[in-house]
């Protein structure tokens, strides 16, 4: 089962790309080590207050992957430098 999420962020607190990069980084980087997903930006790279972020997750059981995406998605809303707009879920 492969379970897709995508989550577009605002981040009000950053004027720049340079600054974007830095919380975008150091959120993907932690999802990475943290949760047995990708995560990687797929739209808006030359907005500096705007993202979104997809996270994939594979496991033989739907129940295993949705809960790891869940579980990364609920980490990422956690940062008070930016706040989730969307979200789209999809399963494969």
């Amino acid at each position: 089962m492969i379970v897709y999420a995508e989550c577009t962020f605002f981040i009000p607190d950053v004027h720049s790309l340079k600054e974007k990069r830095s919380v975008l980084k150091r959120m993907t980087d932690r999802v990475k080590n943290e949760f047995n997903i990708s995560v990687a930006e797929i739209d808006h790279q030359d907005l500096w207050q705007r993202t979104t972020i997809a996270l994939v997750s594979v496991a033989s059981a739907k129940d295993s992957a949705e809960g790891e995406v869940r579980r990364a998605i609920r980490f990422l809303e956690s940062n008070p430098e930016w706040e989730m707009t969307e979200q789209l879920f999809d399963y494969y």
